[in-house]
């Protein structure tokens, strides 16, 4: 009896030193797998209901809209004319900050009298003519830079641009200090070879992500329209 108990003993003591050293060499196993998914921001501008950011090379139709003048036909310029064009930009689904530059460019190199004057930025074209404020169009370029807002308004609504128009003037100046003789403004009226005045726009949009956000002056709520256009 005193035999079997001790070999049992034995085989416990034995199975006991297994188990600790089975606790001591064993190690924690656990695995998984994990997805990061982050959404592209938009990147989507409509010039003139034309989509340039889809990797094509994009040509825009500009429509001069001349200044009514009762001694001068319709839509057609002469000394002391002033007319414009509208580029509509709607950048509604653009989910970041951008630059847009708008280099001009009169490809009627002989006749320096004919120029491009001002401009004015409108967001809303159902406004008085009169009451548009025009800017003065630098080295024939304009330019500006739109800045994104993270804000959400007070209806929950998230930001987003709002489409506006820039309005750029031209004029054929007829002043005294003009460069053109009365001369050479006939030889425009009666020559073959040039029949139109013939303005390029260039266009740029580019993504600027170091843009400085605006001071915040309404208390947490975001007016689209007040962010965008000065």
């Amino acid at each position: 009896m005193k035999l079997r108990l001790k070999i049992l003993l034995l085989f416990m003591s034995l199975a006991l030193t297994m188990s600790l050293m089975s606790d001591t060499y064993s190690r924690y196993v656990a695995n998984t797998t994990g997805n990061l998914e982050v959404q592209f921001a938009k990147w989507k501008l409509l010039v003139n209901n034309v989509d340039i950011t889809d990797g094509n090379t994009s040509s825009i139709e500009l429509t001069p809209v001349m200044q009514e003048n009762s001694n001068v036909a319709k839509n057609k310029i002469a000394p002391s004319s002033i007319g414009y064009f509208d580029i509509d930009v709607d950048p509604s689904n653009v989910e970041l900050s951008f630059d847009y530059t708008i280099t001009l460019d009169v490809l009627n190199e002989d006749l320096p009298d004919l120029l491009i004057s001002k401009y004015s930025i409108i967001d809303d074209k159902s406004v008085d003519e009169n009451s548009i404020t025009m800017d003065d169009v630098i080295d024939n370029k304009i330019t500006d830079t739109l800045v994104y807002n993270n804000k959400i308004d007070e209806n929950g609504n998230k930001f987003s641009f709002s489409p506006f128009t820039i309005r750029v003037f031209f004029e054929w100046f007829d002043g005294e200090t003009a460069t053109m003789s009365d001369e050479m403004d006939t030889l425009v009226g009666t020559s073959e070879d040039v029949t139109s005045l013939q303005i390029q726009a260039n266009i740029k949009f580019e993504q600027n992500i170091t843009a400085l956000p605006e001071e915040d002056n309404s208390e947490g709520i975001v007016t689209p329209s007040d962010d965008v256009i000065d």
